[in-house]
């Protein structure tokens, strides 16, 4: 299968919004939520900061750092999904208001982000460098907006080094994931997760292409038995 072009991946998740958060909890158990909340532990918002989640998706990890952040501090959440974006925008309703003041939904594409060098403390990533069509360019982005001595997590797929752990993976994917697409008539919207996953760099790869992007500090965290992976940057 050959890489979907940015257009592409814009209108399946378009397409999925309407399902998205239910089809993660069922996909994961619920633990993507557990998995988040490790990749924000990592990189610590702190009161008062001005923070970046990119691909932020329906707002899950950008409603974290606000909750870091808040009550004085700022959370953007930027997708290039405006379907996702409304939804995101929907769930903050029922936030605190403390929480809603902090948050801020931005349409963009994080391979040119519409803002000024040395602008954020720090930025969060969950689930979208896999789906970007330039990852060295994302990472570039990403260490141009950050201020110096800034953090990143990026939290993702990861394809194991266990043989035991990768058969798992491809039985879940097979078994489990295309199944359940199906059953929600999504087939052709979530068949790309096992090629993408077999495109996207493992984390030592991830590593250097990090250290290539600028990022002093580059360290890229198996959990979850391998299955998923945290890189941990940081902006010298």
């Amino acid at each position: 299968m050959s890489q979907p072009s940015e257009t592409d991946i814009q209108q399946i998740f378009d397409r999925i919004a309407p399902v998205y958060d239910r089809f993660n909890d069922l996909l994961s158990l619920g633990q993507h939520r557990i998995w988040k909340k490790m990749a924000l532990r990592w990189c610590e918002p702190q009161q008062g900061e001005k923070w970046l989640d990119l691909c932020c998706g329906s707002g899950d990890m950008t409603t974290l750092v606000a909750q870091k952040v808040a009550p004085s501090g700022q959370a953007i959440g930027v997708d290039f999904s405006k379907e996702l974006l409304a939804i995101a925008a929907n769930k903050a309703k029922n936030y605190l208001p403390k929480i809603q003041k902090c948050l801020t939904w931005q349409e963009g594409n994080v391979l040119s982000l519409p803002f000024a060098d040395n602008t954020f403390d720090g930025a969060t990533l969950a689930y979208g460098l896999r789906n970007v069509a330039n990852i060295p360019q994302c990472l570039t982005e990403l260490h141009r907006v950050l201020k110096n001595g800034a953090t990143a997590a990026i939290l993702d797929f990861h394809r194991p080094s266990d043989r035991l752990m990768q058969s798992f993976q491809d039985f879940y994917l097979d078994r489990v994931v295309v199944p359940l697409a199906d059953r929600f008539e999504m087939t052709e919207e979530y068949s790309y997760i096992a090629p993408s996953l077999a495109r996207f760099p493992i984390g030592t790869e991830q590593v250097k292409l990090a250290r290539a992007a600028g990022f002093a500090q580059a360290t890229h965290y198996a959990i979850a038995n391998g299955l998923m992976g945290i890189l941990v940057l940081q902006k010298k």
